[in-house]
């Protein structure tokens, strides 16, 4: 018994630094991985992408720009020759603006949520607050896409971000009723 007893603690002393050098190895690993993740969160951070927004003739009516920052994207806007009043502004799944802009695809809802910020099973990533365009056609505006990504709106087949002609009512499914769209841009990612 004593003998059993003496080698369990020779195996002990001999095998515990080699554990300890175990552990000591997956948490720097773990560590590693943790900053690794960190630094690319960073870059991430700061990077923009551009929207050109057209009406359906074609014609230039202003430009946003997308920052990601740490808790979603950023969208910083200045509009013009937009109808007075409230308008609806989504960030649509597909990037592609051929009028009368249905080529845009839905709104932006890779979580597969009802439409709308009032609804108890919303939101699309894509809502974003409504435009309250002056009697002069313009309008500049901040609006936050909350834990939305730019890759969200860099996949595949990109992304748009379009202008209805009415409000939306921040509950109805699928588009809060929002109406015709008569403004649209293809999201570009900048260098």
């Amino acid at each position: 018994m004593k003998t059993r007893a003496l080698l369990t603690a020779a195996v002990l002393c001999l095998a515990g630094p080699a554990f300890a050098q175990g552990k000591t190895s997956t948490a720097k690993k773990d560590e590693a991985a943790a900053k690794k993740d960190e630094k690319a969160h960073a870059a991430a951070a700061g990077a923009t992408a551009k929207a050109e927004l057209k009406d359906q003739k074609g014609q230039s009516v202003g430009e946003l720009t997308l920052t990601e920052t740490p808790h979603g994207i950023l969208i910083k806007g200045s509009l013009s020759n937009i109808p007075p009043g409230e308008h609806a502004i989504h960030i649509h799944e597909v990037g592609k603006c051929e009028a009368p802009f249905q080529t845009a695809g839905g709104h932006l809802n890779p979580a597969k949520k009802k439409h709308g910020i009032l609804a108890a099973e919303g939101k699309h990533e894509g809502d974003l607050p409504n435009l309250h365009v002056g009697a002069d056609g313009k309008v500049q505006f901040d609006a936050f896409a909350h834990d939305l990504k730019l890759k969200d709106v860099q996949d595949q087949d990109g992304a748009a971000v379009v202008v209805h002609a009415g409000v939306d009512d921040y509950k109805s499914d699928p588009t809060g009723n929002a109406g015709d769209r008569i403004a649209c841009g293809v999201v570009q990612a900048q260098k």
